[in-house]
């Protein structure tokens, strides 16, 4: 009888464990989501330049079957569009995430925090794995975390991640990512477009910040893609006023839709979503090198990227996914 009881938790002990084993390669469904807005905007005076605050947060997911999250992957692009008194739009000169600053963000030194922005992210995250988004929307009570958060060591704001977080969930969708794969975000913020005020027309200040998220096997490869970008500006006059709104969340390339217009105004056979699609397909199973070689110094698609139908520029696409697929 011993020697059967022994046998028994021997075989239970062994399909516990390749059971265990194997949910680490059950497809996930993968989403990502981005929430953008300007959150504040400011005239130019006497001694200091105008500027409007585009904050873009982006958050990916890993599901299991009951919605729950098993990886996440949030950073928060905090980027300033400047302009002086006389009407001229000011060049940026860096774009870094609030992630990529690591302990130069400064909350620590200049705010007394105990913990930097990354490393309170990164406790977040901690406490919303295996949650569903209903129990993650729990978590956050006027602006901040609850208890459990704060104990976690997160006591900023997560108000700013949960809108990503509730598009992230509801954009999910299957893919061959695993709970063993390694899911990252890739952020990159170019000046898009920029204008100095005149007597007849206003100045502008256009900043576009493109955003790859990607799950990596332990080859570096990617095994699921998806890219997004959103598009903030501020215009102002020649003396350095600006009427522009802010608050209110601004609509990314691929939540515009067909209604972005590529297809009716720019002549081309698909629309950005579309094209985003197409890259986002062809990424699929590359390193970072495999990427840097789908386009040119310059951005152009090269003829793998435009046979499958991605003909727009690729630049800042291309760089964002080489930086969320470069494991440091």
């Amino acid at each position: 009888m011993k020697k059967i009881l022994s046998l028994i938790l021997t075989f239970l002990m062994i399909f516990s464990l390749v059971s265990l084993a194997g949910c680490g390669n059950e497809p996930l469904k993968m989403g990502f989501g981005v929430s953008s807005q300007l959150s504040e905007v400011k005239n130019a005076d006497g001694e200091n330049n105008g500027s409007a605050e585009a904050v873009t947060t982006v958050a990916a997911v890993l599901l299991d079957k009951d919605g729950k999250i098993v990886k996440c992957a949030i950073d928060t692009a905090d980027n300033t569009m400047a302009f002086a008194a006389d009407g001229k739009a000011v060049a940026a000169t860096e774009f870094l995430t609030k992630g990529e600053k690591g302990k130069d963000y400064g909350m620590v030194a200049y705010a007394g925090a105990k913990k930097e922005w990354f490393e309170q992210k990164d406790a977040f995250i901690s406490v919303i794995i295996g949650k569903t988004i209903d129990e993650i929307k729990a978590l956050e009570k006027d602006g901040k975390g609850t208890d459990e958060v704060v104990n976690a060591g997160c006591t900023i704001k997560v108000s700013e991640f949960i809108p990503a977080l509730e598009k992230a969930v509801k954009n999910a969708v299957d893919s061959e990512a695993t709970a063993d794969d390694t899911l990252k975000v890739g952020v990159v913020t170019s000046q898009s477009d920029s204008k100095d005020a005149t007597a007849e027309a206003k100045g502008v200040n256009e900043l576009m910040t493109t955003v790859v998220a990607v799950a990596l096997n332990d080859k570096n490869e990617i095994t699921a893609a998806k890219t997004d970008a959103v598009t903030t500006k501020v215009e102002f006059d020649t003396k350095g006023a600006s009427e522009t709104a802010f608050g209110t969340a601004i609509t990314t390339k691929r939540e515009a839709g067909d209604n972005y217009g590529m297809v009716a105004y720019g002549g081309a056979k698909k629309e950005w979503y579309a094209q985003a699609d197409a890259f986002d397909a062809k990424i699929i199973g590359k390193t970072a090198d495999g990427i840097s070689a789908l386009a040119d110094n310059t951005g152009k698609a090269g003829d793998d990227l435009v046979n499958a139908g991605c003909t727009i520029n690729v630049a800042d696409m291309v760089k964002a996914a080489v930086k969320a697929a470069t494991v440091k």
